[in-house]
C-alpha cells in the first residue's frame, strides 16, 4: 500500500501557509500547519512527519532556532528542512547551513521549483527510511544469532567441562580420591587466583582447568599407581610421567580452560627452587596457574 507523505508547513502568515496547501494538496501529499516555532515542535512531536517546509522570519522563535532544535532530536536529525526566505544574502544561506537545513527556497515561491525540491527530499528522506529498517533489522539478527551463539558454545562448554570432571573423577578414583576432593581444590585454586587480582577469563580457565592436573594417572598401571609401600627409583619415574601424560591427553584443544587445564597437568609439580618435575621449571618460569594449583593441591587433602 501506498503511503502518503505528510510535509509541516510552518509560516507565521496565513496566506503564505494558504499557497502553498495550494501547490502540494495537488500533488497527494497530506498537510499539517503550524503558525510559529514553539506549534511546529509540538506538531513534529506528536506527527510523523516527512518533510519540513519552515518560514525563516517569524517572531518568538525564527526557522533557524527551529532547525537547530530539530536537529538536536535524535528522531528527527535526518529530517528533511527546506527554508523559505526572501533573506538573499550569502550569510543567512550559510547560517541555514550551519543550522541544518538541507535546501532553500527563495520567495516569491514558483511552483515547478517547490514541487521538484520537495520531490527531491523526499526521494532522499526515503532511502534513509529504508537505510535505518535495514539496519535495525540487521542489529535484531546480529543479536539474535550471537544470542544462539552463546547458548550453543554455553551447551558445549557444558558438555565439555562435565565430560573433562568425569574423567577427572575417574583418574582421582583410581587414586583413592574422591569427586569432592576435586571439587573443593578447585574452588580454593580458584578463590586463590580471584585474590591474586587475575582477570575472570584467568580465574575461570584455573578453576576448570585444575580439576584435570591428575588427568594423567590414567594411564599409570594399577600396580604402581594404588602401591602401598614406597615406590622404587624406577616405579617413582612413571609415576611422575602422569605429567606428561596429563598434557598430551589435552594437547590441542582451541578451547581456553582445555589449554589451561593442559599446562596445569604438565606443571602442577614444579617447584620454586627447580627441584620439582618434569621440567624443572624454576620461580616465574611456572605459570601462575601452576603455581595456585600445586600450593592448593597440597593443602587440600584428599579425604
Amino acid at each position: 500500500m501506498e503511503i502518503t507523505p505528510v510535509i509541516l508547513v510552518v509560516d507565521d502568515k496565513p496566506q503564505n501557509v494558504e499557497l502553498l496547501e495550494a501547490h502540494l494538496l495537488n500533488q497527494k501529499y497530506k498537510i499539517i500547519t503550524a503558525s510559529n516555532g514553539k506549534e511546529a515542535l509540538e506538531k513534529l512531536s506528536n506527527n510523523i512527519i516527512d518533510l519540513v517546509l519552515l518560514d525563516v522570519m517569524m517572531p518568538d522563535m525564527d526557522g533557524f532556532e527551529v532547525t537547530r532544535r530539530i536537529r538536536r532530536d535524535e528522531q528527527n536529525c535526518l529530517l528533511p528542512i527546506i527554508l523559505v526566505t526572501a533573506l538573499h544574502e550569502i550569510e543567512n544561506r550559510v547560517m541555514g547551513i550551519e543550522a541544518g537545513c538541507d535546501d532553500f527556497l527563495s520567495k516569491p515561491i514558483e511552483k515547478t521549483e517547490l514541487l521538484a525540491r520537495v520531490k527531491s527530499l523526499l526521494n532522499v528522506k526515503n532511502y534513509n527510511d529504508i537505510t535505518k529498517k535495514y539496519k535495525i533489522e540487521l542489529e535484531l539478527k546480529v543479536a539474535e544469532r550471537t544470542s544462539e551463539l552463546r547458548r550453543i558454545h554455553k551447551n558445549v562448554k557444558l558438555a565439555s567441562l562435565e565430560t573433562i570432571q568425569k574423567l577427572s573423577k575417574a583418574s582421582e578414583h583410581r587414586d583413592d580420591y574422591t569427586s569432592s576432593h576435586i571439587k573443593r581444590m578447585s574452588r580454593y585454586s580458584e578463590a586463590v587466583a580471584r585474590s591474586l587480582g587475575l582477570n575472570d577469563s584467568d580465574v575461570e580457565s584455573i578453576l576448570y582447568g585444575s580439576s584435570m592436573h591428575d588427568l594423567g594417572k590414567i594411564g599409570i598401571p594399577d600396580h604402581i599407581l594404588m602401591k602401598p609401600a614406597k615406590l622404587d627409583p624406577d616405579e617413582w619415574e612413571i609415576m611422575k610421567s602422569h605429567a606428561i601424560l596429563g598434557a598430551k591427553f589435552l594437547e590441542g584443544s582451541e578451547a581456553e580452560f582445555v589449554k589451561a587445564g593442559e599446562s596445569i597437568a604438565r606443571h602442577h609439580h614444579e617447584k620454586w627452587d627447580g627441584s620439582g618435575y618434569p621440567d624443572q621449571l624454576k620461580g616465574k618460569e611456572i605459570p601462575i596457574s601452576c603455581r595456585v594449583v600445586f600450593r592448593c593441591a597440597h593443602f587440600c587433602t584428599p579425604v
